[in-house]
């Protein structure tokens, strides 16, 4: 099922607003507020997520410690990890994916080294005189012994009209017997056209990253600053959320999830393109 934007937008929601919640003795939970503080760094949203971290933050839980992973620790850390200032999204929505994550036949955990997670930057350039801002998706790959954050993709505003490729009758062009003329006719693309995509084959993408590449080598490009980050997760099957910093007086700050989707077939190539601008 293909959604519209419009639709999208709909499905795009925050959590709606709960108390934070700490943990009492193992298995009990309680509000003393030890949960309610800010969630910092991006690591520990997926410790918290995870269950791998006391409630007040102080202490790191590894496989064997009595609380790792623990249910009533996870409950407790996951409801204080959305956006519950501004959200939107229906308490049965959130109830249901809390639902699904803490599953007693098959939680779902977040893995920083595994696919399924990337991040959106907003960053500002200078391009050819004129300040533009750039839409970069980079995620983590393997790299040595370790791991290292890659370029992936760019969407670039003075870019979105280079390629506008005609389709149908629209379309020009070289002739079926253009090889009996020795090819002679790719005048007609190279020089005759403003659009020489026309001629390309029938699955041509332009490849903008790297375009965008090229003009920075070019110095067409100069980079200024990072003015927004986000982080996309599809790890918890049939789901989608986005985690955002937050920066405001209060506990409910740091990096939060603030948009949350159930997903339905379809749904997932469906908002990764919108990501990746291919819509």
């Amino acid at each position: 099922m293909r959604i519209t934007l419009i639709t999208f937008a709909i499905l795009f929601a925050s959590i709606s607003i709960v108390s934070g919640q700490g943990i009492g003795s193992p298995g009990t939970i309680k509000d003393d507020g030890r949960f309610a503080a800010s969630t910092k760094q991006l690591n520990q949203f997926f410790r918290r997520f995870n269950g791998e971290e006391s409630p007040d933050g102080n202490t790191r839980f590894y496989p064997g410690d009595s609380l790792y992973r623990n249910f009533p620790l996870r409950q407790g850390f996951i409801q204080i990890l959305f956006d519950n200032q501004t959200g939107t999204t229906s308490q049965q929505l959130k109830s249901d994916f809390i639902g699904d994550v803490l599953s007693p036949v098959y939680p779902f955990y977040l893995n920083f080294h595994r696919e399924g997670w990337f991040a959106e930057v907003q960053a500002e350039f200078f391009y050819k005189g004129r300040r533009e801002t750039a839409t970069l998706i980079l995620k983590i790959q393997p790299e040595g012994l370790g791991y290292e954050w890659v370029i992936d993709a760019v969407s670039f505003p003075p870019f979105k009209n280079i390629f506008n490729k005609p389709e149908g009758d629209q379309k020009d062009f070289l002739h079926p017997l253009s090889h009996e003329l020795g090819f002679m006719n790719l005048r007609r693309a190279f020089q005759d056209s403003k659009l020489p995509e026309a001629f390309t084959d029938s699955s041509f993408h332009p490849d903008y990253l790297t375009i965008f590449l090229y003009e920075m080598k070019q110095n067409n490009i100069r980079f200024d600053t990072v003015s927004d980050v986000k982080f996309h997760f599809f790890q918890v099957q049939g789901w989608y959320f986005e985690v955002r910093q937050f920066n405001r007086p209060g506990f409910n700050t740091g990096w939060l999830i603030s948009n949350l989707v159930k997903l339905n077939p379809g749904d997932k190539e469906t908002i990764e393109k919108y990501i990746y601008d291919q819509n």
